[in-house]
């Protein structure tokens, strides 16, 4: 009898021990999240006040229906270019296991549907497709008063799971409006190391695919590491599909790639 209550309060010590781990990991998750939160809210905002009218820094793909619609729903063209590259990289035809399509990634039937397209091939047409990205976009702006960052995470999620007050707001939203907040760094060229010369062609721009991970955040943690190793190289990623997420090197000739190679070389990682 004593030997199986011991066993007994073995086993509820244990189990206490593994919910409390769980609720620690549960709640530096949720720190986590809420700081990023803030910080991502803030850093849309200060687009929204301060660059939203800039020019993209690349001549991209679809750019005249980019820029139609951007007009015609006053949307910041540098956002629908962001979301576009985060999304589908600009391929007209690109598809997801979540039934989103186009270059804009609209979801088929109901958000496709919601905006009035009900053919799904017409979804496959660049410029019918960012028409109804950005009709969404805006109509999303107007449901969360200008609020950016909470537009972005129901783009991601749905409204019906963003409140509108942005109490709540998932992890994996925060974790797009990031996302996607990478991309606009890119549309815009935020640095000398992505500032290319004026009339840039986006399809001239080469990719090396370094690594495909299982979690955004590993994809994320690799991008720190190599940038603070190598300020000087150039790394971007992707959302390929459900539970990839794919680290690119980008460059501009083979001059750039080499030097590139040798970078990611000197931190420790060998291109094949």
């Amino acid at each position: 009898m004593t030997e199986t209550c011991e066993s007994n309060a073995h086993v509820l010590q244990t189990l206490a021990g593994t919910v409390a781990g769980v609720v620690m990991a549960l709640f530096a998750i949720t720190a986590a999240a809420t700081t990023g939160d803030y910080e991502l809210n803030n850093a849309w905002q200060d687009y929204i006040s301060n660059q939203s009218a800039e020019k993209p820094a690349y001549k991209f793909p679809h750019a005249t229906c980019f820029r139609v619609a951007a007009l015609a729903h006053d949307v910041p063209e540098s956002l629908l270019l962001a979301i576009a590259r985060g999304e589908s990289d600009f391929e007209a035809t690109a598809r997801s296991r979540a039934s989103a399509h186009g270059v804009m990634q609209i979801r088929w039937p109901d958000t496709a549907n919601h905006l009035g397209i009900y053919r799904l091939r017409d979804l496959y047409d660049p410029c019918t497709n960012i028409d109804a990205g950005a009709r969404y976009v805006q109509e999303l702006l107007a449901r969360y008063s200008g609020n950016l960052h909470l537009a972005l995470a129901a783009y991601n999620y749905g409204p019906s799971r963003i409140s509108t007050n942005g109490d709540g707001v998932p992890p994996g939203a925060v974790w797009y409006s990031g996302y996607i907040y990478r991309h606009l760094t890119y549309v815009l060229g935020d640095s000398a190391l992505r500032k290319p010369p004026p009339d840039t062609l986006y399809s001239n721009i080469g990719q090396s695919t370094l690594l495909t991970f299982g979690e955004p955040y590993r994809a994320e943690a690799f991008i720190v590491r190599i940038e603070k190793q190598s300020p000087g190289i150039t790394l971007d990623w992707f959302r390929r599909g459900t539970g990839k997420f794919e680290v690119i090197m980008t460059y501009a000739d083979r001059a750039a790639y080499d030097r590139g190679a040798r970078q990611l070389a000197s931190a420790g990682f060998r291109l094949d």
